[in-house]
């Protein structure tokens, strides 16, 4: 039998889950499905608009518009129109219902639970298709979707089915290991996180300048240090090393931070002579608040179950 078995509102840039219709069916192959959505959910950013991933049994498909993902699972019988055109009616009236301003701050999952009345009374209709309104076109749909077929998503491209598309492991945050990819996503910006990357950028500008004047006088003076140019050199480094591991995840990336600081921290004592006590403490504060930001932006782990 041909039918829709559940459906989701997601928000694309971090997956997060607006509103979902209850699930009672616990049966293996729908508890795999359950997987492949989460998986889906955050790969919604890089995908197309409208796609289709067939499972076996089960295909599932969804469309995105204005930062918010609508997706549903039925059988692999059930006729793409009616697939895409349910979709588009949960986003008109999920469009019309609800501002994009609370999607867009929303931080709790299931904000927009109620939604799922409209979700289970759209389901239950195109479950019964003598029911359906004659005001539906299936004709539109059906152009569109010849013109603009669904991407169709590979089981390859979406990943191996434990969520995670990589096994090397890494831990953070004292929960134990998950499975992290070198390309890791980390998590999204904080406004702080910008500051410190804009500061640590600062520090490391001051200490080129600094380090290029410090040639100078020992062109002009033989007598003078090189070791300051060296200092001032290693300084920048260390400013733009954090702030590539803020933007990048690498492996071992807090202790690489700490060390980093550590280093911040040498090379503002062999400073110390060219240095007044503001400066010194302007450097080691930003380069301090730069490893914490770093510490606080972890990689970003598997999703949770929410059972719906």
């Amino acid at each position: 039998m041909s039918m829709i078995l559940s459906a989701s509102v997601v928000r694309v840039r971090d997956g997060l889950p607006l509103s979902a219709s209850t699930d009672y069916d616990q049966s293996t192959g729908m508890q795999e499905c359950r997987k492949y959505f989460k998986m889906l959910s955050k790969k919604l950013s890089q995908l197309p608009d409208r796609c289709t991933l067939k499972t076996g049994h089960y295909n599932i498909n969804f469309i995105s518009s204005l930062g918010v993902s609508y997706m549903m699972l039925c059988t692999e019988n059930y006729p793409s129109v009616l697939a895409f055109c349910f979709l588009d009616e949960l986003q008109k009236e999920f469009i019309t219902t609800y501002n994009m301003m609370k999607t867009n701050t929303a931080v709790r999952p299931y904000c927009f639970i109620e939604f799922d009345n409209f979700i289970q009374r759209t389901k239950q209709r195109y479950n019964n298709t003598r029911s359906l309104s004659t005001k539906m076109n299936l004709a539109d749909m059906q152009t569109e979707i010849k013109l603009r077929p669904p991407y169709q998503i590979s089981m390859s491209e979406l990943g191996s089915a434990n969520g995670f598309t990589h096994s090397s492991v890494v831990e953070y945050k004292g929960t134990g290991k998950i499975s992290a990819a070198p390309h890791q996503r980390l998590e999204p910006v904080t406004l702080p996180g910008i500051v410190s990357f804009v500061l640590s950028l600062l520090c490391g500008a001051l200490n080129l300048i600094r380090g290029f004047h410090a040639i100078e006088s020992l062109l002009q003076n033989e007598g003078e240090d090189f070791s300051y140019v060296i200092a001032f050199f290693l300084g920048t480094a260390a400013c733009l090393y954090q702030c590539y591991l803020f933007v990048y995840y690498t492996g071992w990336r807090n202790a690489k931070s700490f060390l980093t600081f550590g280093l911040i921290c040498l090379c503002n004592m062999y400073l110390y002579e060219l240095r007044n006590l503001w400066q010194l403490f302007f450097h080691v504060t930003v380069g301090a608040f730069s490893t914490l930001q770093i510490r606080l932006r972890q990689p970003q782990g598997k999703s949770p179950d929410y059972n719906v």
